[in-house]
Parts: structure tokens; sequence; C-alpha cells
């Protein structure tokens, strides 16, 4: 351990694996994108949900699917309510679920969670299909007070970026969510400010010049959010093709609005979990 720190065996690489997902490693040059450092976030075994805990999520899809196939829930029409662990305190409490249809784009289910016992509230937005088959990537530059009331639809694998102010939130931050250019900025300075552990006074490694490069970020996106700083470009990447930008010219084209489609790398279908995926002579294979 000694000669790896003094750096006796050459470069190393550290991999830090979390199931629950409340381990952090500090970027050094935050809030820009550490060209050291990979963040992959992955959906849990049920190996690993019991070890927590948690019900699993599969069986719980698996039940309502039972139920709306057999006629028994309606789920574009009524709000579907289940128990599950609640992300913070793991008690019992209640979820409610809602299919909805986003204009111009497709069906999403919105769930919401309340936990009488610790009080959080929770909401999450999954698309209601499958991966597509292509990734998206959405490039808004923000010319008007008004393009931050824009709907947004951000699903758990898209990146966000302000290059200008060198801002980047990569895949899996705050989640899945059905909101506005303005809720975003609201949630990644909550995020920044009040959950991050290294941003002002954690850590042995702080230091003033971080501290000030934090602050200094968090005060221009609160100028972006309240419409103070405009003339910057939002962009949006989301490998699994599930994110929406709302084009307000809809059904005409949006002069500040690009939509590119592209074909995803081998590493972000590895992220995606499709590079294992056999969906050609499976059976014959299995035999």
């Amino acid at each position: 351990m000694r000669d790896l720190k003094d750096f006796k065996l050459g470069n190393f690489e550290v991999i830090l694996d979390d199931p629950s997902g409340d381990s952090f490693i500090e970027n050094r040059i935050a809030p820009a994108k550490d060209p050291k450092m990979s963040v992959n976030f992955y959906k849990r075994t049920v190996e690993q949900n019991e070890m927590l805990g948690l019900n699993n999520d599969e069986n719980i899809e698996d039940q309502i699917v039972e139920k709306t196939e057999k006629g028994e829930v309606d789920l574009r029409n009524e709000v579907v309510q289940f128990h599950n662990n609640c992300p913070n305190c793991n008690a019992i409490c209640e979820t409610n679920m809602k299919l909805t249809d986003i204009p111009y784009f497709k069906s999403v289910i919105i769930m919401c969670t309340v936990c009488d016992n610790c009080g959080i509230k929770s909401s999450e937005v999954k698309s209601g299909s499958g991966i597509e088959e292509k990734g998206v990537r959405y490039v808004l530059k923000l010319t008007d007070r008004s393009d931050l009331d824009r709907d947004v639809l951000k699903s758990d694998e898209a990146s966000f970026e302000i290059p200008e102010i060198e801002f980047f939130m990569g895949p899996g931050t705050l989640g899945g969510k059905f909101t506005t250019i303005e809720g975003i900025l609201k949630d990644a300075r909550e995020q920044l400010s009040e959950k991050c552990p290294f941003a002002f006074t954690g850590g042995d490694s702080e230091s003033k010049d971080k501290a000030g490069r934090m602050k200094e970020c968090l005060d221009k996106l609160e100028m972006i959010q309240n419409g103070h700083l405009l003339n910057v470009t939002v962009i949006i990447d989301d490998a699994s093709g599930n994110s929406y930008l709302q084009n307000i010219y809809a059904p005409d084209e949006d002069p500040n609005l690009k939509v590119e489609h592209y074909e995803r790398s081998y590493e972000q279908n590895e992220m995606l979990g499709l590079n294992d995926i056999n969906t050609e002579n499976y059976k014959d294979q299995a035999q």
C-alpha cells in the first residue's frame, strides 16, 4: 500500500462499487467533467436488493403488468398505488404511478413516493417503452427568458451540460425527471449546494480556490435560472434516446433547437446493458 501511495508501482486504478449508491469520490475539477474518472450507475440485481433489504422493482413492475393485461388496472386513466421501501430510511411507504402522454414524443411513467416515517418526497420518470434504436442529443440556445419554461423529460441515462460555464452533469445525476429547463437548473443547484459533501465544507483536501469555483458556478446557474444570464447553450445527451426537450414551434422546426439522433458507441451500449443481449437464435445457443 505504501508503494502504491508513493507511485513506486506506476499508475494504478481505483474502483469503488456501492450497490446502495451512497458512496462518493471527489471530482477535483468540479463542476467540469473529470477526464480521469468515470461514474457508472447500474440497476441492482435481485441479490443486491435482498442484501439491502429492498423490494425488487422487477417484481412490482411484473405484478402491475399482469394486472394491466387482465384488465384490473387502467394505467392511462388511473393512478396505481403500491407499497415500496423508502430510499432514505427504508421504511415501507406508498408510491403512486401514472402513465401519461407527452405530445410529439411518447408515453412515460411518472412515479411519486411519499414517506410518512421520515417525510421525504421523491419523484421519478421512466420511459413507457424500451430503449430507442439510436441515442439523441438536444442542443438549445437560450435566447429568451421564456426558453426556461420549455418542458424537459430527462431520463436516468441523460447528461446535462452548459459549456459556457463549464458545467457538466453526468448520466444518473438527479434521476429521471419531467420538469422544465428552470426546474433542472434549480435541482442541479440544490444538489451541488446541499448534497455534495466536498463542495464547500467537506473533505480534508478542501481549498479556497475550489470553494470559490463552486460558488461561482452556483451563482452562474442561479443567474441562468432567473433569466439574467442568457445566450448560453443547454445540451442534453441521452444514449437511450428516451429524453425529450420541448419544441415550442412544433410541428414546425425550432430555430434555436438542434436535435441529433446518433448511433451509440460500444461503451454506451455496454452502459445500457445491450452488448450482452442476444435476440437472434438464442434458443439454439441455449440447447
